[in-house]
């Protein structure tokens, strides 16, 4: 079933009280595997799941990567505190342009190590990235301790967000490490959730989650 792939979620700068209440019950009535959403909303949410299996996915170091790493760990730390389950966190972009693979690679073990036994899924903003460098991002998620890669912030302007090649291209790099891919970023059907899951996801980040799941129900 499709539901058990899914974050449904809302990042928008403008989402409101109503908007994660929304999120919250749909993904609580369709039974998706969690809810992604903004810090500022953690102990909302928690609150309306009270009793439910829905997990709740939070950002850090987002969506431009800018933080310093010690910025990131701190929100990181209370991130979890407030009760989050999960951390996406965006690669330091510019240090993988810049070839710094040590600094991606500390940035992300030193994160991980805030996050302990809660998993970690690195953000590689695949719309921004070379498929040298997706491949390159990947390897290092994967040495590095992160639990899963996945390919967009979502904010990347005229940014396609999750591709069919590029998600093949993150499995087949991180599989044999045992990580997942979570493809987010331009998923709005049905259709497009079976794709990047034939080609390889594990979890789809995505705000048209009822859309998918009514989309299977009429196959």
């Amino acid at each position: 079933m499709i539901n058990n792939y899914i974050e449904h979620t809302v990042l928008k700068p403008n989402a409101t009280v109503e908007d994660i209440k929304k999120m919250v019950a749909d993904a609580v009535k369709y039974d998706f595997f969690g809810v992604c959403i903004n810090p500022n909303y953690i102990a909302l949410t928690k609150e309306l799941l009270n009793g439910s299996r829905t997990k709740i996915v939070t950002v850090v170091n987002f969506p431009l990567a800018n933080s310093t790493i010690e910025m990131t760990q701190y929100q990181t730390e209370l991130a979890l505190k407030l009760g989050a389950d999960e951390i996406d966190t965006v690669l330091n972009i510019s240090a993988l342009k810049n070839k710094d693979y040590r600094k991606v690679e500390l940035d992300i073990k030193r994160t991980k190590d805030v996050c302990q036994k809660h998993n970690l899924k690195v953000i590689l903003e695949t719309d921004l990235l070379t498929k040298e460098e997706i491949a390159t991002a990947s390897k290092i998620a994967a040495e590095s301790g992160a639990n899963f890669v996945k390919t967009s912030t979502g904010f990347v302007k005229n940014g396609v967000g999750a591709k069919v090649e590029d998600v093949k291209l993150m499995y087949e790099t991180v599989a044999p490490f045992g990580l997942g891919v979570k493809a987010s970023g331009g998923i709005k059907n049905y259709k497009d959730a079976l794709e990047l899951v034939s080609a390889g996801a594990t979890r789809l980040g995505t705000s048209s989650g009822v859309d998918i799941i009514l989309g299977e129900r009429n196959v």
